[in-house]
């Protein structure tokens, strides 16, 4: 196993089949974006959501799939060109992988792509142990999806993060206030069905945490395009507290919970959630 791949690895402590694919999933998603970067993606678009959090904010929670978001809309952009930069970029360094774009439906202007590669086969080539790898099924797929918004609304801001592994290299991302305005807006107004989106609450509390303010300019944009919002005047701070607390009343805590944890190494970081808990973020929630 080259070198590198092995310090990677070395970041977790893995004793499952599990800890080992999430611990692949997530180097993976490194070199993909060293591979994005390669091929000056990152002129064109940024990185944001919960596998941004984690890889370049450290979040401690593992994420499965891959958003970006152009950097001014683009109806005719096209993202097969940048699969071959990830394919090469991870085949390089021993990973034999496929990423193929999804045909889209006319309507949507999300750009879909599916990293996939053989679990077994990722196991064998880190060497996990024949414990790990025989209890392993043979069919297994590791897979990640990619999505970039060709339709992005306005008001966001982008910065400039840095990854040092397996080679030092840059990512344009959302700031931290743009990308908790478009997790307000998935926890706002996502459609539950039966399954309620822990994963949504989880980041909440940790931008909660560090005190993170929401971007109201590009909350607005975003409630503007999927018509919860029709002022061209942003939200006001009241407002989106009322529509916090509206939503926390709806909300199906142990449902929550059960939803993120498999993707938490201790869940008892969620042990302390209930109704008066997310009303007691609500009223902390900082605005810009």
């Amino acid at each position: 196993m080259n070198r590198a791949i092995q310090d990677m690895l070395d970041r977790y402590e893995c004793r499952s089949a599990a800890d080992y694919e999430n611990a692949l999933r997530e180097i993976f998603q490194e070199l993909a974006l060293l591979g994005l970067w390669r091929g000056k993606f990152f002129e064109h678009a940024a990185f944001y959501g919960g596998t941004a959090l984690r890889i370049l904010h450290g979040m401690d929670r593992f994420s499965e799939d891959m958003d970006f978001s152009l950097l001014s809309p683009n109806a005719t952009f096209d993202f097969t060109p940048y699969c071959a930069f990830i394919e090469k970029e991870l085949q390089a360094w021993g990973f034999p992988v496929t990423v193929r774009v999804k045909e889209k439906d006319g309507s949507s202007a999300i750009e879909s792509a599916f990293l996939k590669a053989d679990t077994y086969e990722q196991l064998l080539l880190v060497e996990a142990p024949a414990s790990v790898v025989g209890n392993l099924h043979r069919n297994r797929v590791l897979k990640i999806k990619v999505e970039v918004d060709t339709n992005p609304p306005p008001g966001f801001m982008t910065e400039s993060k840095y990854l040092l592994q397996p080679i030092p290299f840059a990512v344009c991302s959302f700031n931290l206030p743009s990308m908790l305005a478009g997790k307000m807006h998935a926890l706002l107004f996502r459609k539950w069905a039966n399954r309620v989106k822990g994963r949504d609450w989880y980041d909440w509390v940790w931008y909660a945490a560090r005190k993170v303010p929401v971007n109201l300019n590009h909350l607005s944009a975003r409630m503007r395009q999927t018509g919860q919002w029709t002022s061209e005047v942003p939200i006001l701070e009241s407002e989106l507290k009322q529509l916090l607390h509206d939503r926390v009343q709806e909300l199906d805590v142990n449902a929550a919970r059960r939803d993120v944890e498999p993707f938490l190494r201790n869940p008892d970081s969620v042990a302390v959630w209930s109704t008066p808990f997310f009303e007691d973020l609500a009223s902390r929630l900082r605005t810009e």
